[in-house]
């Protein structure tokens, strides 16, 4: 019997998506927080543009930490918090960070959660889009 194991998000992993990250926002002229969790919501990365809201750190991690909890993307998920949706009393039920606001996704190596990234610090939409081009760079 074989037994295939999926190799951990790295630290080299981590430094590879924030600097993604940070390009995809400096390019788009702003300044971002970007978090890297590994797959036990541990901080493996962080970085925060000087210049950027202080508030963004933490909105960085949360939605880190609600993708990498939900395995989905933030993005996916802001229509299932509204007053109508299924998960509408989950960001109060839990004491937990979530934050159901684009910007953080999932990391996935061969099918399996290994990590989370979250941005923070523009539009939703822009937070979303650095993510995703930095997971692009992870190959």
């Amino acid at each position: 019997m074989s037994t295939t194991t999926t190799a951990p998000l790295t630290v080299t992993d981590a430094e590879t998506l924030i600097l993604a990250a940070r390009r995809a926002a400096d390019a788009a002229g702003v300044p971002a927080s970007i978090t890297v969790l590994d797959a036990g919501g541990n901080l493996l990365a962080f970085r925060r543009d000087e210049r950027a809201v202080l508030i963004s750190g933490e909105t960085s991690t949360a939605k880190a930490y609600t993708a990498l909890q939900l395995n989905a993307p933030t993005a996916d998920l802001v229509d299932l918090v509204k007053p109508d949706g299924p998960f509408h009393s989950l960001p109060t039920a839990l004491n937990k960070p979530l934050l159901f606001i684009a910007g953080g996704v999932p990391i996935r190596r061969d099918g399996q959660l290994i990590g989370a990234l979250g941005l923070g610090g523009g539009a939703p939409e822009q937070d979303h889009a650095f993510a995703t081009a930095a997971l692009k760079e992870l190959g």
